[in-house]
């Protein structure tokens, strides 16, 4: 099975937090991980699979050898360095509002549009979590009209 290099950006919040559990509890093909934050959260320590791992700074330089970042930052910090791990490189799956309006990211629910995940340049967007719910249940609903 292949393995994959993950980084998550905003990895010491809540979100970032839940990325982790959920990496593990479907045991994804993880060979290295990078866990990114700020700077005041650099050297923190986060247990992952037995392993312990150190937040990093997240910076542009940050994405060399990465193929996907799960990037659970505010928009600010998805602006600058998504398109950075772009360049380097990585898909990112953005979980802000930062590129949810643009015509060449896709906004996908894997539920709903999974498809779309292969129409990406690089950025792959979730839209909020009310619409993701609400789709999601009137995409089943209209399987009956």
């Amino acid at each position: 099975m292949k393995k994959y290099n993950v980084a998550i950006l905003g990895a010491t919040g809540a979100v970032g937090q839940e990325m982790l559990k959920i990496l593990k509890e479907r045991n994804f093909p993880v060979d290295n991980l990078k866990l990114l934050a700020s700077k005041r959260s650099a050297g923190t320590l986060i247990e992952f699979n037995g392993k312990e791992y150190a937040i990093e700074e997240a910076t542009e330089n940050s994405f060399e050898n990465i193929h996907v970042v799960l990037c659970a930052a505010e928009n600010d910090i998805s602006e600058k360095l998504s398109p950075a791990a772009v360049k380097a490189g990585a898909v990112v799956i953005d979980n802000s509002s930062a590129f949810r309006l643009k015509q060449d990211v896709p906004l996908v629910i894997p539920e709903v549009n999974g498809e779309d995940v292969k129409k990406h340049s690089g950025i792959i967007a979730n839209p909020n979590c009310s619409t993701t719910i609400a789709l999601t249940a009137i995409n089943e609903l209209n399987k009956y009209a």
